[in-house]
């Protein structure tokens, strides 16, 4: 389903429903069997609290067993975001990226197609198939496996929402920037019933701000998603 689509329903349903209505569990049942395709409901229905008491095994599990019509999408990211995060790349004269949370690496690939000399890596928790775009490693954001300022540029995109030690990734992210760090995350309402597997919720800017620090240059809303850029000291 297309993010343009999903970032409507999700409007209509956290800022139009009742509260005591939108975040109650017999309203959201039949939304959460038409998002998973009917499959394991009760455990997706109480991720939000039984993912503070995974192991790292337990939290690549889950996510690896997941069938939901947005782990299909090609990407999260909408375009106006990805035409900002290529801008903001090509303007830092960009030798390398890293983007944690590459999912399918959409975003690298896009990169790939307009940027073909640029070092290109990304991570995510999952196993995957070698690549002939990009480099891969599994890693989560919060454990990098890679020294200090090894990127130009780091990205990471729709990912901090899912974390539970968002402030362990942000510090990693920062770490291994040379230049910038380039964030995208929901602008979303908190509810214990949504039809992701968010812990995390930013509907104000502030708060956003507030987690990444004061190296935060830029933060924009765009179309239902936050984009912040965040400058790297410099050496």
């Amino acid at each position: 389903m297309n993010r343009n689509i999903t970032n409507t329903i999700r409007f209509v349903l956290d800022e139009l429903i009742p509260p005591f209505i939108r975040d109650n569990r017999v309203f959201m049942f039949p939304f959460y069997c038409f998002a998973y395709r009917c499959k394991d409901i009760k455990t997706v229905m109480n991720y939000k609290t039984a993912v503070y008491n995974f192991s790292g095994t337990e939290y690549r599990t889950f996510y690896s067993g997941l069938d939901s019509l947005s782990r299909n999408r090609p990407t999260d990211i909408n375009r106006e975001s990805l035409d900002i995060i290529a801008n903001e790349i090509i303007q830092a004269d960009t030798a390398s990226v890293l983007d944690a949370g590459c999912g399918k690496g959409f975003l690298l690939k896009m990169l790939r197609h307009r940027y073909p000399e640029i070092r290109l890596t990304g991570c995510d928790i999952f196993d995957q198939p070698s690549c002939d775009e990009y480099e891969y490693l599994s890693a989560s954001a919060e454990n990098l496996p890679f020294p200090d300022r090894s990127f130009d540029v780091v990205t990471c995109c729709h990912t901090l929402e899912h974390i539970v030690e968002i402030g362990k990734a942000v510090a990693e992210l920062k770490r291994v920037a040379r230049n910038k760090v380039i964030i995208v995350v929901p602008c979303q309402r908190e509810y214990f019933f949504t039809l992701d597997e968010h812990v995390n919720f930013f509907p104000y800017k502030s708060k956003l701000l507030h987690i990444l620090g004061a190296d935060a240059e830029k933060c924009l809303k765009i179309k239902g998603d936050w984009l912040a850029v965040l400058r790297s000291d410099p050496i």
